[in-house]
Parts: structure tokens; sequence; C-alpha cells
């Protein structure tokens, strides 16, 4: 399965249509990113029930930013718009199959438990403050 060029306009589109999406933070002039880029596909490949999306930081700065990237590449795993990883560095194929397996095999209704009673615990800290 082709990657899809993942952009501040169509972002939205992107994380609502879809479970689980795999993202590779890039630049052209990146080395190590032009090496990364044939695992990455290998690996969408692998898995057609996953999007797998593509930044160019040069291009989408404000968006690289927003996931927090000060290095390329970086891999970024979402899953019911919850950021579940986000590594710089280019990963061998078997640690990327093995990102894609895990964040997989990630229990959301948990996730999202955990994530509300984060919240709750904050506005309960935050009413006291003056």
């Amino acid at each position: 399965m082709a990657s899809v060029a993942l952009t501040k306009e169509n972002i939205e589109d992107v994380i609502r249509s879809d479970n689980m999406v795999i993202v590779d933070f890039w630049a052209d002039w990146c080395e190590p990113c032009k090496t990364f880029g044939p695992t990455f596909e290998k690996i969408s490949d692998a898995h057609p029930d996953v999007t797998f999306a593509k930044v160019d930081v040069e291009a989408e700065a404000e968006l690289a930013q927003s996931f927090g990237v000060r290095s390329i590449p970086t891999v970024a795993v979402l899953r019911d718009r919850v950021v579940l990883f986000n590594q710089a560095g280019a990963l061998p194929e078997s640690d990327l199959e093995s990102v894609v397996s895990q964040g997989k095999a990630v229990d959301m209704a948990e996730v999202h438990q955990e994530i509300e009673r984060q919240q709750q615990a904050e506005a309960a800290g935050g009413n006291g403050a003056a």
C-alpha cells in the first residue's frame, strides 16, 4: 500500500477516517530518511489495514512542530487520535514491524480511560489554584 502525503490540510481527514496511522517525518535532503523510506514502504505493504503517511518537514514545518519533531526521520504512531509512539531515528525493518504490531495490540479503551483520569486529576488540581 502506498503511503499518503500528510499535510495540515488533510490531517483531520486522515486521522479521523483510519483507526491507526503510522507517520514518517522526513526531508528530501536527509540521507537517513532516504535509507529509511524503502523500509517504511515495505512495512506499509505488509499492513493494508493501517494507513502509512509521510510528512515532508520542509513543506509542513508547522505539522512537524505540532508533533514535537526535532530530528528526522521520526516515526509516530496514532490510534484513535492518540499518539502512542513518537521516536526519532531510522528504525530497522524488524523494529518498525514491532512498533506496528505493538500499536495494533494496544487496548485503546484503557488508553482513553487513562487519559480521562489524567484530565480529571488535572481539573481537580486546578480548581484550588488562585
